[in-house]
């Protein structure tokens, strides 16, 4: 398949499946780009994970390869439907799901890859026409949905369809500068046991779990340096691919901040989870600043004992879950 241009458009591109004939997925309305191909495969790679941990819808809006916003199907509130024009009681399962992602950082979204784990129906089709975004991948597409994604973008909206049973190979493979890096496909399954107790040997509360999990899945699928702010079943605030994880929790922070801001509150009760380990306490006292209570990392820095230490003294309950989820 010829793609409309490389990741720059002076690039030609192209694109063939790995095993002769085996597409993942196929291309209802417009022409991909060598980046929305990129963009639409880590979104969807994301909500099918999601999806299958949560069971129930996932959605994710996908910016230069990480999600501006990620959440499960759940209750959206007055300022995310205001700030849409929509009415609540119209909405899907699958449209509540994207509209509480977007709600992360509506800034970020603008030009968006839209990731769904569910078919598209017509609300969540209705939705879309009005916001700026320039592609969607989904398993399916219900009557009259695609007629109205069709019309976006003049004709040019890009809209994927996703084998939801496809399995890809069992090696990742990249070639750069000359070389073939090869390694096997990450299947680690995230489970609630890893953020299910924290480093006291309590056990914690049912939500704060859930937020915790989704919080390992969202940055899996991050560019690290990564960490993420995450509230009942949606992301606040992500932050994404900087040197140093403090710069990370900064940026995330002022995110997360604006959406409190949006709705006249002050933060509290949210759940943070870092890609790898935290060097240093000062990323515990920024996540303090913004209503954090609960905390997953993996652990194995030599200051272990002063995070924890920062984390007690914040009130913040610490899970150590020995697992890292860079991604370059």
């Amino acid at each position: 398949m010829q793609l409309r241009y490389g990741m720059n458009p002076h690039l030609p591109a192209s694109v063939t499946p790995v095993r002769p004939g085996e597409w993942p997925l196929d291309v209802v309305n417009g022409a991909p780009s060598y980046l929305n191909l990129l963009d639409a495969l880590a979104g969807w790679r994301l909500v099918a994970e999601a999806a299958d941990l949560f069971g129930r819808p996932a959605a994710a809006s996908i910016k230069h390869l990480s999600p501006a916003g990620a959440a499960l199907d759940g209750p959206v509130d007055e300022v995310a439907a205001s700030t849409s024009a929509v009415d609540v009681a119209e909405l899907s399962p699958v449209a509540r799901a994207y509209l509480r992602a977007r709600d992360t950082d509506p800034q970020s979204s603008y030009g968006d890859v839209v990731a769904v784990s569910a078919p598209v129906d017509v609300t969540l089709a209705r939705l879309l026409r009005r916001k700026v975004s320039d592609a969607i991948i989904a398993p399916a597409y219900e009557q009259g949905a695609v007629d109205i994604l069709a019309a976006k973008k003049g004709g040019r909206f890009l809209v994927l369809r996703m084998d939801p049973a496809y399995e890809p190979p069992e090696e990742e493979v990249r070639e750069v500068h000359g070389l073939r890096l090869v390694q096997p496909a990450d299947k680690l399954r995230l489970t609630a046991e890893l953020v299910r107790v924290d480093t006291t040997g309590q056990s914690l509360p049912a939500h704060a779990v859930e937020d915790l999990l989704l919080g390992q899945v969202v940055l899996r699928h991050t560019q690290s340096n990564s960490v993420v702010y995450v509230r009942a079943g949606a992301t606040l605030g992500v932050g994404a691919g900087q040197q140093s994880r403090i710069a990370c929790t900064r940026i995330a922070g002022a995110k997360a901040d604006a959406w409190w801001e949006r709705r006249h509150q002050r933060p509290y009760d949210v759940a943070f989870g870092s890609d790898a380990m935290v060097n240093f306490r000062d990323n515990v006292d920024e996540a303090a600043r913004h209503g954090v209570r609960w905390f997953a990392e993996p652990g194995g820095s030599i200051r272990d004992d002063e995070v924890a230490r920062a984390c007690h003294e914040h009130g913040i309950s610490l899970v150590r879950t020995g697992v890292r989820l860079f991604r370059h």
